[in-house]
């Protein structure tokens, strides 16, 4: 399967659906630590990846032309690293579009995220007819929030949403980051 994008370290390809994509995937979302701001910790059924993740990562996208997810994998050993979403708010245009990743911890702290980002955005705003991106993560998340500033988005807004499930961290609410195309060309 072609790469949808690679950089000097990873290699973004479209989900496959295989038992491997799966495999990966489990790993991944039953990582309490991976897991923390996104449904407390609480582990994920292989059936709940198969009937709810996987539809959602092999999604096309028609406003973009592409799928909205990515699986990351590390370039030189092939090794996966979690996922990647540039995906369009509404599925018909491309005009503003949500960044998001999760990455296993092995991948934390290496700048793979911030990688991954940076090149989805170059790409977005280059290629794709992408106007604004915009990122959103629990308040408390520092990790996520500096990987959304390294990638040049500017905090916009802190707001408050009724989580489904209680998670330990969201009564200090989100944050919404977002970066427009005509800012990302000003600062070259």
């Amino acid at each position: 399967m072609h790469p949808f994008l690679t950089t000097e370290r990873l290699v973004l390809r479209p989900f496959t659906g295989s038992d491997t994509d799966v495999d990966h995937l489990f790993a991944l979302d039953n990582d309490p630590e991976v897991m923390r701001y996104i449904n407390g910790g609480r582990p994920t059924t292989r059936e709940e990846i198969r009937t709810r993740t996987l539809p959602r990562l092999l999604h096309d996208h028609p406003g973009l032309g592409t799928r909205g997810y990515w699986a990351a994998e590390d370039r030189a050993s092939g090794a996966f690293l979690g996922w990647f979403e540039f995906r369009p708010v509404d599925d018909h245009s491309a005009t503003t579009v949500e960044l998001g990743y999760r990455l296993n911890r092995t991948a934390w702290g290496s700048g793979r995220a911030t990688e991954g980002a940076r090149a989805l955005v170059r790409k977005g705003f280059t290629d794709l007819g992408v106007q604004r991106v915009t990122a959103n993560t629990m308040a408390v998340n520092t990790g996520s929030r500096r990987v959304m500033e390294k990638s040049g988005l500017k905090l916009l807004r802190h707001y408050t949403d009724d989580w489904p499930e209680i998670v330990e961290g969201s009564e200090q609410g989100e944050v919404e980051y977002t970066l427009t195309c005509a800012e990302w060309e000003r600062r070259g």
